[in-house]
């Protein structure tokens, strides 16, 4: 899901922007900043000649990432960060609400 709003971020900008994305997700951060490139260098294999799980995502946010400037920031999950909390409390509510449809 991570990976997933980053993507939906990304694809709400109208022209190329300088953004900066925070994540409590150390998977997001690292496979946008570290693991991307060295995948699409491998040709979407990992170091051990691997496919690359959920390689589909990954693809996306490269595209959707490709006409801007993105600088990662992590915070620490449940930490009492007030814009990390907040966007907890939404996918909670979120969650409920799907349950209950």
């Amino acid at each position: 899901m991570e990976v997933t709003a980053a993507i939906r971020a990304l694809q709400t900008l109208n022209r190329p922007s300088a953004v900066t994305l925070h994540t409590d997700s150390r998977y997001l951060m690292d496979g946008a900043r570290l693991w991307l490139p060295r995948w699409k260098a491998n040709g979407w294999k990992t170091a051990d000649k691997k496919p690359v799980k959920n390689d589909d995502l990954w693809r996306e946010l490269d595209a959707a990432a490709s006409s801007h400037t993105v600088q990662w920031r992590w915070v620490e999950g449940h930490s009492g960060h007030t814009e990390n909390d907040r966007a907890d409390a939404l996918a909670r509510a979120a969650i409920q609400k799907f349950r209950q449809s």
